[in-house]
C-alpha cells in the first residue's frame, strides 16, 4: 500500500479550493467531479510538495461536517484492491463500500473500510 491522497470533507469545492490555495501552493486540479456512485462532488489537488488533497463534497461527508470534522479519509494505491480488501479485513478492518468504479480516477475501482485509526480508501493501480 502507498499514500495516494488525503480525502477532506467540505462543504462547498469552490469554497475548498479557494481555502486550501491560501494555505498552501496548489500546483494542479482536476476537474471538479460528480460521481453518483459515490454521491459526491469531488476534486484532487496537487500541492508543490507532492501531496494529495481530495475534497469531497455531498450527503456522505454531511454528518462529518455537522461535528467540524474536516479529515474524512486516507487513500491507499494497491496493485491488487480485493486482496488487499481481504488482508485489512483478516486485521480487524470493516469493508463499507465495496470495490466500485470511480469517476475521478477515470474508473479505476475505490473501496473503502473502517480500520481502528478511521476510513481507508482503497485505489486500484493504474494497469500497465
Amino acid at each position: 500500500m502507498q499514500l495516494h491522497h488525503i480525502g477532506v470533507a467540505c462543504r462547498d469545492i469552490g469554497e475548498g479550493v479557494e481555502e486550501l490555495s491560501r494555505i498552501h501552493e496548489v500546483i494542479s486540479r482536476t476537474p471538479v467531479v460528480s460521481d453518483p456512485e459515490q454521491d459526491a462532488q469531488l476534486v484532487l489537488l496537487t500541492l508543490a510538495d507532492g501531496t494529495r488533497i481530495e475534497l469531497v463534497a455531498g450527503r456522505q461527508v454531511a454528518t462529518l461536517l455537522k461535528k467540524n470534522i474536516g479529515l474524512y479519509h486516507l487513500c491507499f494505491e494497491v496493485a491488487d484492491i480485493r486482496a488487499e480488501i481481504d488482508r485489512l479485513v483478516g486485521e480487524g478492518a470493516k469493508l463499507i463500500s465495496p470495490p466500485k468504479p470511480a469517476v475521478l480516477f477515470e474508473g479505476r475501482t475505490v473501496a473503502f473500510l473502517l480500520a481502528g485509526y478511521g476510513m481507508i480508501e482503497l485505489l486500484s493501480k493504474k494497469p500497465g
